[in-house]
């Protein structure tokens, strides 16, 4: 059995991630309408002694809703502890983590999705009496009793909102979906790693890099770190945009941002399905990937570019995807030429 607690390095990306991660609202790049809002809302609270309401952070994959609950806990002076969704297997492993909260702490929870119902029921009165529910023997001579909590702070993150009861969505103040990020400040964040990692980063080659991260943070940090390894390599003084375009065309990573993977995925649906309608199912067999991966990883930066669309029979590539790939949609004459080689 996995230990439900886990340490704030190994819960999102590995050391040199945490090192970058900004500990504070003023550091944090992107994201303004949220960024207002939880100045509000951490002011209004230590203001009245109490810790922050419940907050649930929800969207694609690497956009910075682990990094929020590190800033939260820091803004309010608290002790964060952090699990993730899976690792909580059983009641007892809750129970064990909420008594050990100290007052005002800040309980994070990732992929709170993916919380056992059962585990997910003791959630209940926990965030909103401050109590745990807990049944002592068994059989007829079963009773309940009231364990009081400290109050406390629960944050949750999850790429699929969906699939979280109503009961539990509905015991969240604060709400909020994060959204994928403009090239510019992709290039903020990029340029502050930059100066983290002593690398050699002009403006120009962030601006390449955020151009090509399909609008997630941990993306642009990760091509980062592999273009640090190339001008380290071939003893570049600094990463121009021209070598970032060179070494990230050599990555596979193309102008929009899409890799190896997604392109594929797309010709597939142009040259094999006719653009579509194509079930995910169909999809996911077809390239040998998890349906999940497919839906939470590859179609919302597509579906938000306007490459794909979501049809009650299946995806469809768009007449831009056809554009991107210099093909003619069918309804204007059919394919332009054969399919180029993927690299």
């Amino acid at each position: 059995m996995q230990d439900p607690l886990i340490s704030a390095e190994k819960l999102d990306g590995d050391e040199e991630s945490a090192n970058i991660r900004p500990s504070s609202l003023d550091d944090y790049i992107g994201q303004a309408h949220l960024k207002r809002l939880l100045k509000i809302y951490l002011g209004a609270a230590k203001r009245r002694g109490e810790p922050l309401d419940h907050c649930m952070f929800h969207g694609p994959p690497g956009l910075g809703k682990t990094s929020l609950a590190y800033i939260i806990a820091h803004e309010m002076g608290a002790e964060l502890t952090a699990t993730r969704g899976p690792a909580i297997e059983k009641a007892g492993d809750l129970a064990a983590i909420l008594t050990s909260l100290g007052a005002g702490a800040v309980l994070f929870i990732d992929e709170i999705h993916r919380l056992p119902r059962i585990v997910e029921e003791h959630l209940y009165s926990a965030m909103e009496d401050f109590e745990l529910d807990i049944v002592i023997g068994t059989g007829p001579g079963a009773r309940t009793i009231k364990l009081p909590l400290p109050p406390f702070t629960l944050i949750g993150a999850t790429t699929r909102l969906g699939l979280l009861s109503s009961p539990l969505r509905d015991r969240f103040g604060i709400d909020h979906r994060l959204e994928f990020y403009p090239p510019e400040d992709l290039a903020r964040i990029v340029l502050r790693a930059s100066k983290i990692w002593k690398v050699s980063l002009e403006v120009e080659g962030a601006m390449e890099i955020g151009r090509r991260s399909r609008g997630t943070p941990r993306i642009a940090n990760r091509l980062l770190r592999r273009l640090r390894d190339f001008i380290e390599e071939e003893e570049k003084d600094s990463l121009t945009d021209s070598l970032a375009s060179q070494y990230l065309e050599f990555l596979g990573i193309d102008e929009l941002g899409l890799d190896k993977m997604t392109r594929q995925m797309l010709l597939l649906m142009i040259d094999s399905f006719g653009g579509g309608p194509v079930g995910i199912d169909t999809l996911a067999a077809a390239l040998s990937e998890e349906k999940e991966t497919i839906e939470d990883v590859y179609e919302p930066f597509l579906l938000q570019r306007g490459l794909l669309m979501k049809t009650p029979r299946g995806r469809v590539a768009t007449e831009a995807c056809y554009r991107h790939f210099e093909r003619i949609p069918p309804s204007k004459g059919g394919q332009l030429s054969l399919p180029e080689e993927v690299t």
